[in-house]
């Protein structure tokens, strides 16, 4: 693990060598954006997998307030994330990060929140591919009642400590999430314009089970512009990476193979 300064803000980064087996070919890498709850513990060992079968290198990060990034202070008031805050991660702190690992035009690849800050940066940043998760680009019914559920189950069904072991401040990690998401303001949020307008080519996967969004969220993505597929995954919730491991990565590998 090493801290990289973003912004005057510092974030946990792994980064990941390509395979010896690549021949040194210059593919670009993949960058791993995680979900709402996530951070670059709770991946585990999917991304080194993936880079494996597609013999390319990997960054994994932790966004400010998760793993062991940097914290914000007074979460919950001052600190509070704005309805925009993928926007900002997207637009501003991606490309920074990206400048500092000097790294241009990476293949993005997002869960949930992390995928939604995936098409937004594609949209209008760019990228060589841009595979996601789950993602999020419009708020349903169905993910608000999900996310109140899942604020109980952190105040009083042990959640917390299940995913203190991950975080280094927790609080911060679950309020900058549950609290933006369950905001009045965070209801109209809605990517849909941003997504038409993605050149680059785009793999969308989603459990047919997901409890945090129908099947309109991968759907809505339809790019004017880009090669798009989506897939509908089989016995398999908001995870795809954790519910079926193996099969997310013949989809990628093969995705990414199709690359010019």
């Amino acid at each position: 693990m090493q801290i990289v300064q973003v912004k005057g803000v510092g974030l946990e980064v792994q980064q990941i060598a390509a395979p010896a087996t690549n021949s040194g070919a210059a593919l670009a890498p993949i960058i791993f954006l995680h979900e709402g709850l996530g951070s670059v513990a709770m991946w585990r060992d999917w991304p080194g997998k993936v880079c494996a079968a597609t013999g390319r290198a990997g960054v994994v990060y932790s966004r400010r307030g998760y793993g062991q990034s940097e914290g914000i202070p007074d979460v919950r008031s001052s600190g509070r994330l704005q309805a925009d805050y993928m926007h900002r991660e997207a637009l501003e702190v991606l490309p920074a990060l990206l400048e500092a690992l000097q790294i241009e035009s990476p293949v993005l690849l997002g869960h949930s929140d992390g995928g939604t800050i995936a098409l937004l940066h594609a949209a209008h940043v760019g990228a060589t591919a841009c595979i996601v998760m789950a993602p999020h680009v419009i708020v349903e019914e169905l993910s608000v009642q999900s996310i109140e559920q899942i604020r109980g189950a952190f105040e009083t069904e042990g959640l917390r400590e299940r995913l203190q072991r991950f975080h280094r401040d927790v609080d911060v990690a679950f309020w900058q999430w549950n609290d933006v998401w369950l905001s009045q303001e965070f209801r109209a949020f809605d990517i849909r314009p941003d997504c038409r307008q993605i050149k680059a080519a785009v793999l969308a996967m989603q459990g047919a089970d997901d409890a945090y969004g129908t099947l309109v969220q991968i759907d809505e993505i339809a790019p004017t512009l880009g090669n798009f597929r989506k897939v509908v995954l089989q016995a398999c919730g908001h995870s795809p990476h954790r519910d079926q491991p193996g099969q997310t990565i013949e989809l990628i590998t093969e995705f990414l193979a199709q690359l010019p």
